[in-house]
């Protein structure tokens, strides 16, 4: 789908900010509040084939293996399933993550409680195998699967724009299908780096309000990538900062950010966009000054997918939408 604001892809976070004013809030300025979800990104995608032959690809414990039976997959290394489907290979999946999305996707059984493994979920779909990246855990569940005679194998994780179309070769290259690597990249076109001018400061804020989770991003979070390809400035990483600092005050006033960048569900559970730009330190940001944030979907920000293209020119434009009057 075309990203063209003002229209379906750009949409107000009215919910968010309904429910705040009806706890007595005051109301921000919803103009300024953009929302990108899965649907609102082209994702490319190679017609169905069967069977999957299977073929090279990293072991759980770091060595190269033979896939043996790619028939039965469940993946949950961010963004693989997403990445499975587009090559053509949706039919092979009987298991994912929380966080892959899609519409071939949404036959497939979520095997993870938020981002860990569920063992008894896993082995009850019978899978032959098991995808998994270095965030995966915990390692008895994974141990467990790999007792039960899965074969365990870890792909790479990327955090950069050209990281998941390395990762997209090294998904093809376990499917047994190289050449289907090259198709999907070249389907990936566009334009993949942006200018703004002057270049918006953009803070990544990893927020869970249930949880008391509050951190920002920094360098080698994976935003700070899509940010700069999208023609703005990661604040956190420019400033030092590692990928997840703990959010305080005293960094938010240095970092001085004027766009906040959120993850949907992150942006909901501190009570909308009131709600973040509300949190200490946030209120008193250029930011929040102007009611500038951008929220998107939780399992498309960091997926790293064949969508991440097409999520750098939606960013650019929400960027564009929220900076310029």
């Amino acid at each position: 789908m075309t990203y063209v604001p003002g229209a379906r892809a750009i949409s107000l976070a009215l919910c968010a900010v309904l429910a705040a004013c009806s706890s007595g809030a005051t109301e921000v300025d919803v103009a300024k509040i953009v929302t990108i979800s899965a649907n609102d990104v082209a994702s490319p995608m190679l017609p169905a084939s069967v069977p999957v032959p299977g073929g090279t690809a990293v072991s759980e414990f770091g060595s190269p293996t033979r896939v043996k039976d790619p028939q039965r997959i469940i993946a949950v290394a961010s963004g693989v399933a997403e990445t499975i489907a587009a090559l053509g290979m949706a039919n092979a999946l009987v298991g994912r993550d929380i966080a892959s999305q899609g519409p071939l996707l949404t036959r497939v059984p979520v095997v993870t409680d938020a981002h860990a493994l569920a063992a008894e979920r896993t082995l009850a779909l019978r899978p032959t195998l098991l995808i998994i990246d270095a965030m995966t855990g915990p390692k008895t569940a994974i141990s467990a699967v790999a007792r039960a005679g899965v074969q365990v194998v870890t792909l790479p994780q990327a955090w950069t724009v050209e990281a998941a179309k390395n990762r997209i070769h090294a998904v093809a290259s376990l499917l047994g299908v190289p050449q289907r690597a090259d198709e999907l990249i070249a389907k990936m076109h566009g334009q993949e780096r942006f200018a703004l001018r002057p270049k918006p400061r953009v803070a990544f804020l990893y927020v869970r309000g249930s949880a008391a989770v509050y951190l920002v991003g920094g360098k080698g979070s994976g935003a700070d990538s899509l940010i700069d390809a999208a023609g703005a400035v990661d604040v956190g990483a420019t400033s030092g900062l590692k990928a997840f600092t703990p959010l305080t005050p005293e960094i938010l006033a240095t970092l001085k950010p004027d766009v906040l960048l959120v993850m949907t569900k992150g942006m909901a559970s501190v009570g909308g966009a009131t709600g973040l730009f509300a949190l200490p330190g946030v209120a008193q940001t250029p930011a929040a000054k102007f009611k500038r944030a951008i929220a998107v979907d939780d399992g498309l920000l960091l997926a790293f997918g064949p969508s991440t293209v097409s999520l750098v020119k939606a960013l650019h434009q929400a960027l564009n939408a929220v900076t310029h009057e």
